[in-house]
């Protein structure tokens, strides 16, 4: 009982309670985003959808089990490392995956801004994690700190991510309106002017 107590991890119990809590959250959020991709004009691939929509709920997912690895019940860092250092290393082979995914689809073009948000940042978080699971032992208080920060990080790129899809979904069902409405206008000024010829 006494080395759980002086764990550093005891500190951030609280942190990683809320922090899982909204992954969680996030996660079923994100459910209701696919749903709208099902339901809109503007229709997404599996391509797209592997390459931006899947990674926020794994970004999401990450958050929770971040949360519960440095929750749990371990008797030293070195476990706490190795499942880190695990996740980490998973984080960095899938943000490759998905960057190739993005590369690979053609339905929509990135610009930068997507670059970052979907590739070059989760890239990032994930590589301060593996980089953290390295260092964690020799330097566990600050080493906590950027871990810490990796989470909110990755919430933060998954809500961006969400956000971002959502107003994808809804500019682009208003463009398609719109060009159904100035089709439909010109089709019906067309037929003005063969009724009057």
């Amino acid at each position: 009982m006494e080395q759980a107590a002086r764990s550093p991890l005891v500190l951030w119990e609280s942190f990683y309670v809320i922090v899982g809590s909204s992954g969680a959250a996030l996660t079923g959020l994100q459910f209701v985003v696919i749903a709208l991709i099902a339901q809109s004009r503007t229709r997404a691939s599996a391509r797209q959808i592997d390459a931006f929509g899947t990674p926020t709920i794994v970004h999401f997912c990450t958050v929770l089990l971040l949360s519960a690895i440095l929750s749990a019940p371990w008797q030293g860092l070195s476990q706490v490392s190795v499942a880190l250092g695990a996740l980490g290393l998973a984080g960095v082979i899938y943000g490759v995956i998905v960057l190739l995914r993005a590369r690979s689809q053609t339905g929509y073009r990135p610009v930068f801004e997507d670059w970052l948000w979907h590739a070059i940042l989760p890239l990032i978080a994930y590589a301060l994690l593996l980089s953290s699971a390295l260092l964690l032992r020799g330097y566990p208080h600050r080493v906590l700190f950027v871990v810490g920060a990796t989470a909110i990080l990755l919430l933060f790129i998954g809500i961006h991510n969400a956000w971002d899809t959502v107003t994808f979904i809804a500019v682009g069902g208003l463009e398609s309106q719109e060009a159904a409405n100035t089709a439909g206008d010109q089709d019906e000024q067309k037929r003005e002017v063969e009724d009057k010829g």
